[in-house]
């Protein structure tokens, strides 16, 4: 096995496998990424069991085929090091030894057999889906952030795709919630039978969203019986999901609260912010007083102190108290596009509601705190 490739290239391709490969594994094998020459191209591997990335570079100097598997931290953090669109000279030495020539530098990597790495097939039925790339990673980046990280409850560790339909539209659905929180947002898809209700775990929707935020090319999905499998350009990441039933999360989104406020995205955000620093725990409560035409935020905390702020609002209602987690607060308002801030409330005890008005297809749910 002998090939040259320029350090950029590669390099690209081994970011992604970082964030998949287990850094602390008791199967070595799988801290280690497959280099394959064949067919002109080279194919780069890696796996955890769950996810598989897939990723294949055609701009290379093949001098010899072959494979091996070498550790994917330590080539990543070589490659950093090297000057930016330096030749990388690779030369398979022997069954473990890896050669790696560039400029004045010289590395011998130690190499694991491939007999050894895990085989995968990609044997997907039914019928690729296309989506909008930039869309995909709005409603990834908009739902990511209420996934629970509860491990005793596995099915809420992911968001849950599905297909819904209204006014006679058809939309792919993802939703996440930790039961304090919910989020969810939908996007249009042409209609399609071919895709089944899933729970995509975690880790696999944050190297979605690394891989889409960094390319251009176009994406599709495609399902089978207990994976799914994205195509980005030459990348393929497959995924298995998570096996289990995700709750019927409509139940808890409010229909009926009829007290309105709204307040800009960006001041509130700022607000909280700030009078949250008093507080070292950044889930302390933040207490919202809410008048006709402006909100009294204040934290305050039995070991550092308080501290208050008033903002402008408009309130559609009577004078009510309201507390939140402040960093929930903060992850939903920070995903708002709008300029402003919607948030439908009934009392000081039961669900809010939180629009946004530029996005009518993303919504959030927040649970009130007691203090």
């Amino acid at each position: 096995m002998q090939f040259v490739v320029k350090r950029d290239i590669l390099l690209k391709s081994l970011n992604f496998v970082q964030g998949v490969v287990e850094k602390k594994n008791t199967l070595p094998i799988l801290s280690n990424v497959l280099l394959q020459l064949k067919d002109n191209k080279l194919s780069i591997v890696a796996t955890d069991l769950d996810i598989i990335f897939y990723d294949e570079i055609s701009d290379v100097k093949i001098l010899k085929e072959g494979s091996t598997t070498t550790s994917a931290a330590i080539l990543y953090d070589i490659l950093r090091k090297i000057s930016s669109n330096s030749d990388l000279n690779f030369d398979l030495k022997s069954e473990n030894k890896l050669s790696l020539k560039s400029e004045n530098a010289d590395f011998n990597l130690l190499c694991l057999p491939t007999d050894n790495f895990p085989s995968f097939a990609d044997e997907f039925e039914g019928l690729e889906i296309s989506l909008n790339k930039d869309r995909f990673l709005k409603l990834l980046n908009k739902t990511r952030i209420s996934i629970s990280n509860d491990d005793t409850r596995h099915y809420l560790n992911g968001i849950f795709l599905h297909l819904t339909e209204a006014h006679g539209r058809n939309f792919l659905t993802g939703v996440a919630t930790d039961s304090h929180r919910l989020s969810s947002s939908s996007l249009e898809i042409e209609k399609t039978d071919d895709f089944s209700s899933l729970i995509l775990p975690r880790k696999t929707v944050f190297q979605l969203c690394s891989l889409l935020a960094e390319t251009s090319d176009k994406l599709t999905m495609q399902t089978s019986e207990n994976k799914i499998k994205f195509t980005i350009g030459n990348i393929k990441l497959i995924s298995k999901v998570i096996d289990g039933k995700f709750p019927d999360y409509k139940k808890v989104v409010p229909t009926s609260n009829d007290k309105t406020l709204i307040v800009s995205s960006k001041d509130f955000i700022n607000s909280i912010e700030r009078v949250a620093s008093v507080s070292l725990d950044r889930k302390e409560g933040v207490k919202l007083v809410v008048n006709k035409d402006h909100v009294q935020l204040s934290v305050n905390s039995a070991n550092s102190g308080e501290g208050n702020e008033k903002i402008k609002a408009e309130f559609t209602s009577e004078n009510l108290n309201i507390s939140f987690n402040s960093k929930y607060l903060i992850d939903i308002a920070s995903e708002v596009e709008d300029k402003n801030l919607k948030m439908n409330l009934k009392d000081s005890v039961s669900p809010v509601l939180i629009e946004d008005v530029s996005d009518k297809n993303s919504y959030y749910v927040i649970m009130p705190m007691k203090i």
